[in-house]
């Protein structure tokens, strides 16, 4: 039997552990939690709330535009990921990339990032908001990140799946993880019936 390897994390009000389980092939993957609530400023000067994105499937992943080497690496994976889900894009798949750096990424600075990417903002948005506002979503989800000496910001990369009723299922550490896997991940959960 194919079993694959995936890295979970379970959000407590004590902070974040994380686990590894390995689950079968066309197994459903599991309900963590309800995924935190947020209400955030995209690249277009516009507010997106978590709730306005129910029905579908969400890839939530945090990154900042002056990063010069990770982020590029993680939304490069993400561009590549929007292709190949082709006309599920959009409609059935959305992503959010949330700013670990919301000082320097205004909506002005996200849309030129998001530009430079190809990415489609009929599934795309590049979040940013006040520095309380970052750091309480980024908590919630489980990020870390500090400002350093040279002026980067050093944080988690952690990509959280959500299904079209707002519950957390998964959660991928790194920016080395298998496109195949959460292509595979975000199809499965595409075929799920939406919880009443």
């Amino acid at each position: 039997m194919n079993r694959r390897l995936r890295v979970h994390m379970i959000l407590t009000v004590i902070g974040s552990l994380a686990f590894a389980v390995s689950l079968a092939a066309g197994e459903s993957l599991p309900k963590i939690k309800p995924a935190p609530e947020f209400t955030l400023t995209n690249q277009d000067g516009q507010q997106l709330t978590l709730k306005e994105l129910r029905g579908k499937v969400l890839a939530i992943t945090f990154i900042f535009a002056n990063c010069g080497d990770t982020c590029p690496l993680l939304t490069a994976r993400m561009a590549d990921l929007q292709a190949r889900l082709g006309p599920d894009f959009g409609r059935k798949v959305y992503f959010v990339s949330i700013t670990v750096d919301p000082e320097r990424d205004t909506p002005q600075v996200l849309k030129r990032y998001a530009e430079a990417y190809k990415a489609s903002p009929a599934g795309w948005a590049f979040l940013t908001g006040t520095q309380a506002e970052i750091r309480d979503v980024a908590k919630r989800y489980g990020v870390y990140y500090k400002r350093t000496r040279r002026g980067d910001v050093d944080h988690t990369f952690l990509t959280s799946l959500v299904d079209q009723s707002g519950t957390l299922r998964v959660q991928y550490m790194g920016v080395r993880f298998n496109p195949d896997e959460m292509l595979r991940d975000l199809q499965s959960l595409i075929k799920e019936t939406k919880a009443p």
